[in-house]
Parts: C-alpha cells; structure tokens; sequence
C-alpha cells in the first residue's frame, strides 16, 4: 500500500528539521510527504526547499497565497495525498521511528479499523521528556478498571482523545470527512475521529509513537497532567462512561462538550 504524509506547516523553522527528520529516518519509508505551507514568514519555506531537494521523488510542497489557518490547510494537505493511508503531522513533534511499521501491521491486522491514532510521549521545548499522564493513557485506565470503551461516546460527549499529530486513516474515509466543518474551537482531527468512531472503525494505540511536544506557540495543548492519584482518578471520573457518581464539575464539562458539538453540527 502507498503511504502519504499530509503535513502543514506555518512559522515553524524551530523544531521543522526534526520532525522532518523523523519521517523521512522512518523503518518503513514513506511514498510521499504533502506540505502545505500556510504562508510563513521565517525561514520555513527555506528548510522545506532544501528538504524538497534532498529528497525530490517524495517531497512535494504547496505554498498557500492566502491563509488556510489549520483546519482548512489539512483539508487542502489531504486531498492532494494520492497514498492508500494517509498520516497526518504537525510541525513540532517527533516521530518514533518505527511509527509507520507499527500503524501498518495494526491496519493489516485489523481490517475494519479504517482510522487509527496513539498515544505518545509529552517533551517540552528543548527535546527533554517528562513523565506524564495523558488523555491518550484513558483508554488502557477503563480497560483496567473493566470498563467498556465507546470511543464515539468519549468523543461526542466527554473530550476528543484522537489528536491530529498522531491519527492515520484510510483513504476510503476522505468522502466521509471532508470537507472539514469550521466552527470555534473545533478541529479536523476531533471531526475525523468522531466520524470514524460512529462507524465502529477508530482506535487508539496504547502504545506511544510519537513525541508530543510543548511549547508556548502551539496551536493546540492541554493534554497533559502530572502523574498523581488524583489526577488519574480524575481522568477516569471524566471519561467513565458506567453509571458511578460523578461530579457536578463533570456534568457541566459534559454539557458543554454536547452544546459545542450540537452548535457544530448545525453549521
């Protein structure tokens, strides 16, 4: 099968040639990359034409006239993916090198899952990683606690657990999801997997296969929480789907998660 890599990038020379870097030094080498960039201003253009060169049969890249912003400059990066699974990046992150192997084999040995994410590692700006809890760790907490897990319920009423950096997918799901809804506070990789866990074929890797990294310029953060009793507790008050007490605090996040979505859907 061809694999594609769909990555967008805007004012993102700092941490660029590692993420790059990363994909390129894969177990399993990737068919193409797609880059669209979304107009930048520092010297990521530069890296990416030097990338470009270094590696021109796979290396293809778009510069936006106009600013997409992230949700729609994704959207654009996918549809010009010609590979039979499409791996989504962010510009910051890193990674494991056997990622695309270990994606591979679980999409050969699982059929019916047509998208798939992970969890990862959490590294702060200068590379250094940091033991922490994390929503992606959500999943192996229910099914140690024997909970049944219903990604579409997590999703739809209690917090998306799929993020963008680490979510591959099929290219038979691209009619399904796209074109990407606009709305504040929603993003691609939350619509991609709600859809996909409403169809029975999403699921997440306990296993990390990506360097998730932290700075103070990221797009999108907070998912992640320091390793104590309480906070892990708290995680599974959130994301529980039985029927144990939980508190008023939870509710309200819940009911704000389903008014978000329902304003989402109306669009």
């Amino acid at each position: 099968m061809k694999i594609s890599v769909a990555l967008c990038t805007y004012n993102g020379e700092k941490f660029l040639k590692e993420q790059l870097d990363s994909i390129i030094n894969q177990t399993r080498k990737v068919d193409e990359i797609i880059v669209c960039d979304d107009g930048s201003t520092d010297n990521t253009q530069k890296i990416l034409e030097e990338y470009r060169l270094k590696n021109a049969s796979i290396f293809s890249i778009y510069f936006n006239t106009i600013n997409l912003k992230s949700v729609k400059n994704f959207e654009k990066a996918i549809s010009l993916c010609s590979g039979d699974i499409i791996f989504l990046s962010d510009q910051d992150d890193i990674w494991v090198n056997n990622k695309v192997d270990t994606y591979m084999d679980y999409f050969n040995t699982h059929p019916k899952i047509d998208v798939l994410a992970s969890n990862g590692y959490c590294i702060d700006e200068f590379g250094t990683l940091h033991e922490k809890y994390s929503i992606w760790d959500v999943p192996e907490f229910l099914k140690k606690q024997q909970l049944k897990i219903d990604y579409f319920t997590i999703i739809s009423t209690k917090s998306n657990i799929a993020t963008g950096a680490s979510i591959a997918f099929k290219r038979t799901i691209i009619p399904m999801v796209i074109p990407f809804p606009i709305a504040k506070n929603y993003h691609h990789d939350e619509w991609i997997a709600l859809i996909a866990s409403k169809k029975n074929c999403f699921d997440l890797l306990d296993q990390k296969c990506f360097f998730y990294r932290i700075h103070n310029k990221q797009l999108v953060g907070g998912v992640f929480c320091k390793k104590n009793k309480k906070n892990k507790n708290d995680l599974l008050s959130l994301f529980r789907n039985d029927k144990k007490q939980v508190s008023f605090i939870i509710y309200k996040k819940r009911l704000r998660k389903i008014a978000a979505l329902h304003a989402t859907y109306k669009l």
